[in-house]
């Protein structure tokens, strides 16, 4: 569960942000399994243009998640790639009918920007809070965090509102408005599907630009694989 918002911000607009459990990009105020890892993967299109994630994490120790990963972004010409690594921990846990709050800190580097030896780009901090309603048939996610940018040394506030709805058994639907103080603003909805409950998901999104053109907006689909322990 990752600080996708960081990612798409860094990205999309030559800020975008970072990640959630898939497909929310606002993250969550929980971690993946102490003494297990999580894998979560997905590709992202647009008109022109495509974007393939690949993003394990672990939980070593209980409160204490480690995620490191990849995206490759795919124009015919000029493709990119980035790497994210990112700490994230409890600061209270999510529980049924209560407030759970998290707080993360990463780096996303882009190799094709900051070429050199040191390849370290934009780094970033949050701090992820969850609400949950009818014994967790409802959640809500709220994201403050900041963006500080390598090139500009300038650091850029981010935002990021979700929800979550248990639709029926499996189903679960999802809904979420992100950016950043610049102006940026997107918007995001679609469903999981627990394929095996708490061990093998699929899910997809569509979103883009609120007002935005039609470049703007993607499909997005993903699996995310939750073992219940590893070590």
């Amino acid at each position: 569960m990752v600080g996708k918002l960081f990612v798409l911000l860094l990205g999309a607009c030559g800020l975008q942000m970072a990640w959630a459990a898939r497909p929310f990009v606002t993250d969550d105020a929980r971690l993946t399994t102490a003494g297990s890892c999580q894998l979560e993967t997905w590709l992202l299109s647009y008109r022109n243009s495509t974007e393939a994630w690949f993003l394990p994490a672990c939980n070593p120790s209980g409160n204490f998640e480690i995620t490191a990963g990849v995206g490759r972004n795919y124009q015919g010409q000029g493709d990119s790639s980035d790497y994210i690594v990112q700490l994230k921990t409890l600061l209270k846990p999510l529980k049924p009918n209560g407030v759970g709050v998290g707080f993360a800190l990463g780096q996303v580097s882009h190799p094709s920007v900051y070429p050199g030896p040191n390849l370290f780009g934009n780094r970033y901090a949050y701090v992820p809070v969850s609400v949950s309603l009818l014994d967790d048939q409802l959640i809500l996610h709220t994201n403050l965090g900041l963006i500080q940018d390598k090139l500009s040394h300038r650091s850029t506030q981010t935002f990021g509102v979700g929800a979550e709805l248990a639709l029926k058994p499996r189903w679960l639907g999802i809904a979420e408005l992100y950016g950043d103080q610049r102006g940026a603003r997107f918007y995001q909805a679609g469903v999981r599907y627990s394929v095996i409950p708490d061990l093998f998901q699929l899910d997809a999104t569509v979103g883009g630009k609120p007002e935005g053109a039609a470049e703007s907006r993607w499909l997005s689909v993903g699996i995310r694989y939750t073992p219940d322990r590893l070590f």
